[in-house]
């Protein structure tokens, strides 16, 4: 996903299209249409050409993330379109370009023999504020903030790239508050859907304030029908993942752990008391685990969390903001890796100073193997992809995307 500054500013009193989340029987993991590792990997970076505007995001592979150049100059596949958002499922890899509240096209990749990336196809879906890899689809939410009351999920099956089933909710009776609910993004587990809300005003001029700012709910959906079976809530944090922001993570044992970085505003203004923190909710349940709560503000000495990565065995890779700069759509510039198993943090070392950052993505990839890769792009204009350690703690520097900022990363096999 792009840069999220940039997509709020697109989303207001637009909306917006797809962005990138990579989720469900792991597709960060490259695989070969049946969920499992095959043949050799690719690597595809999304990069916006440096000191441009109005130009389209370039598309670039690599053998490996941890050393070399790529550039934008005369490489690469530009998408036609000025601002497009970017997923991997099945071994394909998406394109999806933001349509104004219009209908936008999507373009499928995949690897050819070669390694070369191949267009598949071109077709259109609607602008939605969510998704996500669930079963063989692409799971697409439409989420009014106002007017309409009910939101539109879409199965957009991976393979033959067409919608294939659709289905309504009625977010202001899910609230139940007199609010409405806006789902922050949603992911599988098991046979189940897990929607995250906030609850919103829905009414200028504060449409995404919201007058219950210390409260999570969490919306359980069955599937392929996408009928609301429950909702759960939780009064000690206030609402999972962000607007256009994934806040959940499915660990190796089905445990599910969600992340609220305590933003909930009321005009603009951050207005939750409580702190940014992991909840948990047990493999095979549908309810919060009271017994845990993991207070990530408090062990950081100060910041909130604005992304997250999961990289495996409980670790995750965190953006973090301070406590200070708290508001709904700031991008962490600094990293740190929780591990929700033990409720440890610990900062990255061998990072770049904050102050010398423009950019860090937010869709970012790891083989669920202890590290993550992340984009970072420098005040100089240069865009590195760093490779950071959960075990060690350690940031190390990688592929230099020469010419291009970069907005994904992401793999597939061949």
């Amino acid at each position: 996903m792009k840069n999220f500054t940039q997509a709020w500013l697109l989303a207001t009193g637009l909306g917006l299209t797809l962005a990138s989340c990579d989720k469900a029987s792991d597709p960060n993991t490259p695989d070969n249409g049946n969920g499992g590792t095959t043949g050799k990997t690719k690597y595809v970076i999304s990069a916006l050409p440096v000191g441009t505007t109005g130009i389209a995001d370039y598309l670039l592979t690599s053998d490996n993330l941890t050393s070399g150049t790529i550039t934008t100059l005369g490489n690469g596949k530009e998408q036609d379109g000025t601002y497009r958002y970017y997923m991997t499922h099945k071994n394909r890899f998406f394109s999806l370009l933001y349509g104004q509240n219009n209908p936008g096209a999507v373009t499928t990749y995949n690897l050819d023999a070669t390694g070369s990336l191949s267009k598949v196809s071109d077709f259109q879906a609607e602008t939605v504020q969510a998704f996500a890899p669930v079963g063989d689809d692409i799971l697409t939410i439409k989420i009014p903030r106002s007017g309409n009351e009910s939101a539109s999920f879409y199965r957009i099956n991976a393979e033959q790239s067409k919608v294939v089933g659709e289905a309504q909710v009625n977010i202001v009776k899910l609230a139940g508050n007199g609010e409405r609910a806006h789902f922050t993004w949603a992911t599988q587990v098991g046979n189940k859907v897990f929607a995250p809300y906030m609850s919103i005003k829905g009414v200028s001029p504060d449409v995404f304030g919201t007058s219950y700012p210390d409260s999570a709910w969490v919306a359980v959906l069955s599937y392929p029908d996408l009928k609301v079976e429950k909702v759960i809530k939780d009064n000690r944090i206030s609402y999972i993942g962000r607007y256009f922001e994934d806040g959940l993570a499915v660990d190796e044992s089905g445990d599910i752990y969600g992340f609220s970085g305590g933003i909930a505003t009321t005009s603009g203004q951050a207005t939750s008391k409580k702190p940014s923190a992991y909840v948990r909710i047990k493999a095979g349940t549908s309810e919060f685990d009271k017994s845990y709560l993991f207070n990530v503000e408090q062990a950081s000495g100060g910041y909130h969390v604005t992304s997250h990565l999961y990289v495996g065995n409980g670790n995750l890779v965190v953006l973090m903001n301070p406590v200070s700069a708290k508001g709904a759509y700031a991008v962490g510039k600094r990293i740190g890796i929780v591990n929700v198993h033990n409720q440890t943090f610990k900062w990255v070392s061998d990072m770049p100073e904050e102050s010398t950052i423009t950019g860090i993505t937010n869709s970012n990839y790891s083989a669920k193997d202890g590290k993550g890769y992340v984009g970072i792009t420098f005040t100089d204009g240069s865009s590195y992809v760093y490779q950071i350690d959960a075990t060690t703690a350690k940031g190390t520097r990688g592929l230099k995307v020469e010419g291009g900022k970069i907005s994904s990363i992401k793999a597939l096999s061949y």
